[in-house]
């Protein structure tokens, strides 16, 4: 998963266009999506792209119901909300994404999955600053395993605790894995981290980079090499 995490849709649009031809996932965020809009999706969507929208709604249940029923009828393939939100927030995401296909029965049913704790969380942060005990881990399968009680298909998690959802809730159970950073690349704001090939080998589901293709002085160049160490 390409993160296009761009000021503008021009800028997203000259990154994609350099990956012509790849078979991937393009994530827009909240950066991107707040900038161009769901004009933006509908493109990537009528070129043929899988788009996971990651804007981790987290509210009220009721609002997140809403705004699970739009993104559904946008057709993207996978959104996600805050698993801190609890589990009544998460089945009302659920709710919404059932609505929006009762009233277009040709739209794509999206993965709906939860993030549990940021990549850039780190113990400190998590238990001085968020106020929860325990080690980051701990945390993390905690609310994978609400996640899965709540219906939900996956969650987003450092690839560092894959092995530990995957045990907790089922393999089948989808994990998407950011902190993903080539060898030798710059870590950025990420604390929990590992290579591709090391996210790979855990058994991770889906992997989403951003800056190590994005900020590449040639992007394509920088994804074949990440699939050729895949492969």
């Amino acid at each position: 998963m390409v993160a296009l995490d761009y000021p503008d849709a021009a800028s997203a649009e000259a990154l994609v266009n350099s990956l012509e031809g790849i078979p991937c996932f393009m994530k827009v965020g909240m950066q991107l999506f707040y900038a161009a809009g769901p004009g933006f999706v509908a493109g990537l969507k009528a070129r043929g792209y899988k788009v996971f929208l990651d804007l981790k709604m987290h509210d009220i249940p009721n609002t997140v119901k809403g705004g699970a029923n739009s993104i559904t009828k946008l057709g993207v393939d996978v959104f996600n909300v805050h698993a801190a939100g609890g589990s009544s927030m998460m089945s009302a995401a659920l709710e919404g994404v059932e609505e929006a296909l009762q009233g277009d029965s040709s739209l794509n049913r999206p993965l709906v999955i939860a993030v549990t704790q940021l990549t850039s969380t780190s113990q400190a942060v998590l238990n001085e600053e968020i106020g929860i005990g325990g080690s980051v881990a701990d945390a993390v399968v905690r609310y994978a395993r609400l996640a899965h009680e709540a219906g939900l298909g996956g969650v987003v998690a450092s690839p560092q605790e894959v092995q530990l959802i995957k045990a907790a809730c089922g393999t089948s159970f989808r994990t998407i894995t950011p902190g993903i950073r080539p060898a030798g690349a710059d870590i950025g704001d990420q604390s929990r981290i590992m290579t591709p090939r090391q996210a790979l080998e855990q058994g991770t589901d889906y992997m989403v980079i951003g800056r190590p293709i994005t900020a590449a002085a040639n992007p394509r160049q920088a994804l074949e090499s990440i699939i050729e160490e895949l492969v």
